[in-house]
């Protein structure tokens, strides 16, 4: 799978260590920056990969930054996007399983190695439960479509 990806300046290390396990995985990671760790705007970066995702040129997306929290919000925003703020392994499962999550967002100083690499794993190998999720989830949905 083609994954967009992208970071702030926070999250730069960790997007760097996440690309590497995608393409463990079989994955191909499509970076749109930050390239370095050099201060940066959050939103600049976490537009690119909310885009491709609402657009639907790409099914998942991944976005990292210090907190998570920024990348989310920011992403959020885009009608077709359900981006989750994931720091455990529950919160993989759980935000793929009952909220089909689109975009995973990353505390890029949180999780240590051994954590990235689980939750990141576990959010890609999640498929969501549909049933009575799939109605939650269109209530959602139906919150920005009527804009």
């Amino acid at each position: 799978m083609i994954i967009p990806i992208a970071s702030d300046h926070a999250g730069f290390d960790a997007k760097e260590k996440v690309k590497t396990l995608l393409e463990e995985m079989g994955h191909m990671p499509v970076d749109f920056g930050t390239h370095s760790d050099e201060s940066v705007d959050y939103p600049d970066y976490a537009v690119q990969v909310a885009e491709k995702v609402d657009a639907g040129e790409h099914d998942k997306g991944i976005l990292v930054c210090g907190s998570g929290q920024g990348m989310c919000m920011t992403a959020n925003k885009y009608q077709n996007v359900r981006a989750a703020l994931v720091y455990d392994d529950n919160s993989a499962k759980m935000t793929r399983q009952h909220n089909n999550a689109n975009i995973l967002c990353l505390p890029g100083r949180q999780l240590s190695d051994k954590n990235l690499k689980k939750v990141v794993q576990i959010w890609l190998d999640t498929e969501f439960d549909g049933g009575r999720h799939e109605r939650r989830v269109n209530k959602i949905h139906d919150l920005t479509d009527k804009k």
